[in-house]
């Protein structure tokens, strides 16, 4: 297996990681933004 295979396949193993947690992230925040506006403080 070539290094520019292998750079490539860990880049893209990189860059979906990062969507998987800025996805789970940015519903988490929808989330706590969406219940905030429930509590009576």
């Amino acid at each position: 297996m070539p290094v520019a295979a292998v750079i490539t396949h860990v880049l893209f193993w990189l860059i979906g990681a990062m969507a998987v947690v800025g996805g789970i992230g940015a519903f988490a925040a929808m989330f706590t933004m969406g219940r905030s506006g429930y509590r009576k403080d």
